[in-house]
């Protein structure tokens, strides 16, 4: 009855996030109730091992009691105060310090946001400000990747590249450009890993000419592309990038809102690619989802030239929540977690999911398999030579979810029919083995679907 009743308040009040009102009003909530560790409870009592991670967040896992208290201990004491008129909170200095300690190079500044989209947005604008510091403010144009994803505010949507983030919304804006993506299972000049390389950094050099060198601000690049299918550069394609943005002079702007927090193995991708942007935006695993924060990362020169351009005036950008104490205190107790043996861990269950995977690769709907650590992908096909997506009518971000719901399994399951992963670090080797017999099942499942059986035919 408490199920029902939520049903009909959610269809009457609730605005879900990237959804069909209309489908979602036919369909109903799930309404989940409880999780701990790396499983979910629905409110019927069916449990799930979260492959997702909830959105690719709850990197540390569900219940972890010292998080709670560590929230709770700081709501006691202080839940509210103001960054703004040169205040501040223990929790949130500390924070900032230990970020700045373990951030690559000299990303030793730290501005906290509420998430992700915050986070892209607030760099856009410190750039801009930058720019005008320096006394180039005709350096307004920014750059980023096809099958991008930048956040969902209107800035960052224009830099996202995906069609649903712009259909109906106006964006992108004339200063927001893209170049093709590195995707390499479809990549127009192969899989090699030296063509892709120089394919994209030809088409970052083509655009920046286009635009014309003085006058493009910034290129922005996730390490591995998340919600555009989980999308794997190949190793040496961020590096040849980042270098390039430099010879280019232009900012290079790395957003680890998805990858950050041990969720590639360590705690920032950017170390494994051995770079050092200009900018870090981080959400998501800084708080492992618990409370809502996100954060940009600046270079000593980016701050430096803002704070010296701006002088004694105040640069003029903030937000209520910015540096929330509450949300300062769990991100420094997930912080501990993760060194306190979480970031290990999900390196070992890491290695056995990709190994897992692996193991699918001869199933007959299987066309790729990629990923790094606790990230991947398995992308759908029904024909491995042709590489032929799966047909649109057999509807697989509805279907396959649903299906692997039932097998007890949340995955992403995109639109192009590429099954996403992004369990949580404390996973069990029971529980990857379950992932991966779980995801055969579904497949199997799927095999048989009509509409992917005509397609194969």
């Amino acid at each position: 009855m408490l199920s029902n009743s939520l049903i009909e308040l959610d269809r009457a009040h609730l605005v879900h996030p990237v959804a069909s009102y209309r489908s979602h009003e036919k369909v109903g909530v799930r309404v989940i109730k409880s999780a701990k560790g790396a499983t979910v409870t629905d409110a019927s009592g069916h449990q799930l091992i979260d492959g997702f991670a909830g959105l690719w967040c709850v990197n540390a896992g569900y219940g972890h009691e010292s998080i709670v208290e560590a929230a709770a201990k700081q709501m006691r004491e202080l839940p509210y105060a103001t960054a703004y008129f040169g205040l501040g909170s223990e929790s949130a200095i500390r924070l900032a310090s230990e970020l700045a300690d373990r951030s690559p190079g000299d990303l030793n500044h730290v501005y906290f946001t509420l998430g992700g989209s915050d986070a892209v947005d607030s760099t856009v604008r410190f750039i801009r400000y930058y720019y005008h510091a320096k006394g180039t403010p005709e350096k307004g144009q920014f750059i980023s990747v096809e099958q991008g994803y930048h956040g969902s505010s209107t800035v960052g949507a224009g830099l996202t590249a995906l069609p649903s983030f712009h259909a109906g919304f106006g964006v992108p804006f004339d200063w927001q450009h893209k170049i093709p993506s590195h995707y390499a299972y479809r990549n127009p000049v192969g899989t090699d890993p030296g063509a892709i390389i120089a394919a994209s950094t030809a088409a970052l050099r083509k655009k920046v000419e286009e635009l014309g060198g003085d006058r493009v601000a910034a290129f922005y690049v996730e390490p591995i592309q998340g919600s555009g299918g989980v999308l794997v550069p190949p190793p040496g394609w961020m590096k040849a990038m980042r270098n390039l943005c430099t010879e280019l002079d232009i900012l290079f702007v790395a957003d680890e809102v998805i990858t950050g927090f041990g969720r590639t193995g360590p705690l920032f991708a950017c170390s494994d690619d051995d770079i050092v942007p200009d900018f870090m935006t981080t959400a998501k695993g800084l708080t492992s989802g618990y409370v809502p924060m996100g954060a940009v990362f600046m270079s000593d020169k980016i701050y430096n030239t803002i704070a010296d351009g701006a002088g004694t005036a105040a640069v003029g950008h903030g937000y209520t929540y910015s540096a929330h104490p509450v949300s300062a205190a769990v991100g420094l107790e997930v912080l501990r977690l993760y060194e306190g043996g979480l970031l290990e861990n999900g390196r070992k269950a890491g290695a056995q999911l990709m190994q897992g995977l692996q193991g699918l690769s001869s199933h007959p709907l299987v066309g790729d398999i990629r990923g790094r650590g606790m990230l991947a992908a398995i992308e759908l096909v029904t024909d491995k030579e042709r590489k032929t997506p799966l047909p649109a009518a057999a509807d697989p971000s509805r279907r396959i979810f649903d299906r692997a719901w039932d097998n007890g399994l949340v995955v992403r399951a995109f639109g192009s029919g590429v099954l996403g992963y992004a369990p949580p670090l404390c996973c069990t080797p029971q529980e990857i083995d379950a992932i991966i017999e779980r995801t055969r099942k579904t497949l199997d499942q799927t095999l048989e679907d009509p509409d992917v059986r005509a397609a194969m035919a």
